[in-house]
């Protein structure tokens, strides 16, 4: 473990030297920021966790001089276990030509009709490894070996919102149109972020995610219920 400044208000605590086993570490960022959270240290006003670290955002004026041992003491009784606050999702996708835009590709990298794709992707099962980039985007980890694909080239200018993308090691869901350059299999009716919410994002680290494809029936019936 090693604690690192971020900046003058934030600390990170990784655990890369931990183990080589990436699951676990996840497992074990994972665990800390919820054993961090339940110990609301005085000053500490945000946790975030991360495929194999934790950030620590905190008000210079009401953190305590000993923080930083209070932080280690903590993280050395957090032990790796599956937390019962976090939520089994899924995710309705269609995975209609329309909206798979990058469907041919992955066929190309990995050598797999469409409907061998469309059938790992939805039987996979995914933990929200750390939500970023975007307000809403999660980072999904679980994507089977066999979908394993580079990034675009040249990014998109402009993603559609909902559209469900897989790229390297991840998967993920862009939430709003935004630019972007993961490989687009499909997309789903369900709003990811709403700031009207609370929470405004749909989807937390921990949080275990299902893929269930629908037909572009479904898919058109759930976005016109949403919108009226």
């Amino acid at each position: 473990m090693k604690i690192s400044p971020l900046g003058d208000s934030a600390i990170t605590v990784d655990f890369t030297d931990e183990s080589p086993d990436r699951e676990r570490l996840l497992a074990r960022a994972l665990s800390v920021a919820e054993t961090l959270e339940r110990a609301n240290v005085p000053g500490v006003i945000d946790v975030t966790s991360a495929y194999e670290s934790v950030a620590l955002f905190f008000d210079p004026a009401r953190i305590e001089r000993d923080v930083e041992e209070k932080i280690r003491a903590l993280v050395a009784s957090a032990r790796i276990r599956v937390s019962r606050k976090r939520r089994r999702i899924e995710i309705p996708v269609c995975y209609d030509a329309d909206f798979a835009l990058d469907l041919a590709r992955v066929e190309a990298e990995t050598n797999l009709s469409a409907e061998t794709i469309i059938a790992l992707h939805s039987s996979a099962e995914f933990v929200v490894a750390c939500v970023g980039f975007m307000p809403g985007f999660p980072f999904l980890a679980g994507l089977p070996e066999k979908l394993r694909t580079t990034r675009l080239a040249t990014p998109r200018t402009k993603v559609p919102a909902g559209s469900v993308a897989i790229a390297r090691t991840q998967a993920g869901v862009y939430p709003v149109e935004s630019p972007g350059g993961w490989n687009l299999i499909g997309r789903t009716p369900l709003r990811l972020f709403d700031p009207n919410a609370n929470p405004p994002a749909l989807l937390q680290a921990g949080d275990r995610v299902r893929f269930r494809g629908i037909t572009r029936n479904e898919f058109e019936a759930r976005v016109k219920e949403s919108s009226g």
